[in-house]
């Protein structure tokens, strides 16, 4: 035990005691931020808690994240506040040591993750009887994850701008051209534009092996996510035969927040079959190599003409098959002019992609960090002296 510490169960500490409901539709627009489970959910002409407070996440992704607040604010019935202190806490550091029991570890796992009271009150939380040495980690807290926080933002632009350069060379090669290129719509260039269907029955029917049915989940700008990919059976292959995959056919994400996302289907999946939400672009053969198209339709000045395209969707993204097949590309006549600007724009990505992962490295690295620092905060091992 930490000499002058204390170790108690969070229900003999504090209470935790939920806000008040309030809906969208019912909010007054005001100057009160509206906190739920997962922050800011708007803001309302009236608040509820006022003054320095500790918040939890009650329900949703971010459950259990601890915040200190120090304004007027309305705080919903999806996130709780402490309330009925039994030893005194400084606030900043109370959020500290809530955040460093990982709350949300013991939220249920429904389709919306929710914590409880109950699931709770036997935490076992350790901390200074002494206000002055909670506000001495605090502030030794502070200042070191300032510094992190300062060095991941100078990491995550660099990230930012390692990506960017593969973008930039995509988009000075695809944007100038060049001699030698031509202009033609994808229906001229194709022998199939089409998409699939979802299997009666929707995710229920879906089997746990079988022929991979691709959703726009599964179909990113950088490359295939096998990530929840589904699976049919063969008799609902069948009824998809008409948008069977083939090698080296392109992907294209037609409907929804994904729409203009592209890559080309991986071999190893295959056969295959897309759902509704997913387009097969098949190149006519011998014209040229289906990962030029790909790198095509997602350099900037074609991905732009694509989302403006989905944008026109009266109630959502989506992007017809007529729009695909008008869709204007431009491409070198010769195929060893295009395989040229292919293993350039690897280079390009692979370098981009070793960058990105050595400074997420470095991030991750940094996340450990905090951990550790965490670790002996409240372990005593920064202002608390261990007893026999």
């Amino acid at each position: 035990m930490i000499e002058n510490w204390i170790s108690d169960k969070l229900k003999n500490c504090f209470k935790l005691k939920s806000g008040d409901g309030l809906t969208s539709k019912s909010m007054i627009p005001g100057p009160y931020p509206v906190y739920g489970g997962n922050g800011i959910a708007g803001y309302h002409s009236d608040f509820n808690l006022s003054d320095e407070s500790v918040i939890v996440g009650r329900v949703g992704a971010l459950c259990g994240n601890a915040r200190f607040i120090n304004e007027r604010i309305w705080l919903t019935d999806n996130a709780f506040k402490i309330i009925e202190c039994k030893y005194e806490f400084d606030p900043v550091f109370l959020q500290y040591l809530l955040n460093y029991h990982d709350l949300r570890s013991y939220a249920r796992q429904t389709a919306q993750p929710v914590i409880s009271n109950s699931s709770l009150k036997d935490i076992i939380l350790t901390f200074p009887k002494s206000l002055p040495e909670q506000k001495r980690i605090v502030e030794i807290l502070d200042e070191a994850f300032e510094a992190i926080d300062q060095a991941k933002a100078n990491i995550e632009q660099n990230i930012q701008n390692a990506e960017e350069l593969f973008q930039s060379k995509l988009n000075a090669i695809f944007s100038q051209k060049g001699e030698g290129w031509e202009e033609k719509r994808l229906k001229d260039i194709t022998s199939k534009i089409g998409s699939g269907a979802t299997p009666r029955g929707g995710k229920d029917s879906y089997k746990d092996s079988g022929i991979s049915l691709i959703r726009s989940m599964n179909v990113y700008d950088d490359g295939f996510v096998e990530n929840k990919l589904a699976f049919i059976d063969n008799e609902q292959a069948d009824k998809l035969s008409n948008v069977t995959i083939e090698e080296g056919d392109v992907l294209l994400n037609i409907t929804g927040a994904s729409v203009a996302r592209c890559c080309v289907v991986p071999t190893e999946f295959l056969p295959a079959r897309v759902n509704q939400h997913v387009s097969i672009i098949r190149l006519v053969e011998g014209i040229f190599y289906p990962s030029f198209l790909h790198y095509s339709l997602i350099s900037r000045i074609n991905k732009d003409r694509l989302l403006g395209i989905g944008e026109q969707g009266a109630t959502r993204q989506a992007i017809t098959k007529a729009q695909i097949e008008d869709f204007m590309v431009s491409y070198p006549k010769t195929k060893a002019e295009q395989k040229a600007i292919i293993n350039e724009l690897d280079i390009y990505k692979s370098n981009s992609e070793l960058l990105v992962q050595a400074y997420q490295a470095k991030i991750y690295g940094l996340e450990e960090l905090k951990k550790s620092i965490l670790q002996k905060a409240f372990g005593g091992e920064l202002t608390g002296k261990v007893g026999e």
